[in-house]
């Protein structure tokens, strides 16, 4: 739909405030502090982009001229926000790859609209959309920089981790692999322990829900349903714990025979030869060594 700039910029004889009427006939400001009725504006999704811009320019002049605080002021600007919404929806699709949803994005990009918005000079002869995306993008950035963390860490990390996340991505393309910690810290030129802590860092920027299902084929349930089980290698403390005195009370022979066996893992040959006794002696002993340890145990249970 085509709009008539000149036509909505035109003012009229001034008239007393009124509030606005049914049609949504826009006011307009003949003078600060007065108001005049100018031709209806359309919607601003009914309007192109170049008209939109257009009208915006008349609007900024407009605003100049208004004291903040009052109806008229809250008018324009909150004309040219709806007028210029296009472009947040336009920033705000760089990043809808995000697990934010993206009515967030808009409202946290509409937030910086109107911070561009109140700093825009248009007589420096600069086109607004130029100036005000460098503002909407970076609000952007800073909401997931800030309320994106699943835990807190300092922002050197948080930036850290973006610079790592694309030195990762050229360095697995070139590659053909995942780059290691001192590749990543060459690209970056950083030292090899920052790119650790960066990777570290990384990970507090999700975090999984305890109801989630493992990707483990091979695992059933949800995480919650695997926290908590029984740890097995308990009962091999307490048997541990439990032997300890039973082994030193055994003469220095038998705990020798016990410290090769089972501990540097030699045959029974290599043990008897290491003692100067044949294999079958040394079976013997270990059979009479670990029989002893049975009784013992079973009388440190009954």
């Amino acid at each position: 739909m085509r709009v008539d700039v000149a036509a909505a910029a035109e003012v009229h004889a001034p008239a007393a405030p009124e509030a606005a009427p049914a049609d949504h006939r826009a006011p307009a400001i003949d003078r600060p502090g007065t108001l005049a009725d100018l031709p209806p504006i359309p919607r601003a999704d009914e309007i192109n982009t170049d008209d939109a811009r257009a009208l915006s320019k008349v609007l900024f002049r407009r605003m100049a001229q208004l004291e903040e605080g009052t109806h008229e002021y809250a008018y324009v600007r909150n004309t040219l926000v709806e007028l210029n919404l296009a472009l947040v929806r336009f920033a705000a699709s760089r990043f809808r790859t995000r697990s934010e949803p993206m009515e967030d994005i808009v409202q946290v990009g509409t937030i910086g609209l109107i911070k561009a918005i109140d700093r825009f000079d248009v007589e420096r002869g600069l086109e607004f959309p130029t100036f005000a995306l460098p503002t909407v993008i970076g609000e952007i950035k800073r909401f997931f920089r800030d309320t994106s963390w699943a835990v807190h860490v300092p922002r050197r990390l948080q930036e850290l981790r973006l610079d790592l996340a694309k030195a990762s991505d050229e360095l697995a393309f070139t590659l053909g692999r995942e780059p290691t910690a001192a590749e990543l810290a060459a690209k970056l030129n950083m030292p090899e322990n920052e790119v650790r802590e960066g990777l570290v860092a990384s990970a507090g920027y999700t975090a999984y829900s305890l109801d989630a299902q493992s990707d483990d084929e091979e695992s059933e349930g949800s995480i919650a349903d695997r926290l908590g089980e029984e740890d097995t290698g308990l009962e091999g403390v307490l048997d541990h714990e439990a032997l300890k005195p039973l082994i030193a009370a055994l003469p220095d022979r038998d705990r020798r025979i016990l410290s090769l066996r089972f501990g540097a893992e030699m045959t029974q040959s290599e043990i008897g030869a290491e003692l100067g006794i044949s294999q079958m002696h040394v079976s013997r002993l270990l059979s009479r060594i670990l029989a002893r340890l049975r009784e013992g145990m079973a009388a440190e249970t009954a």
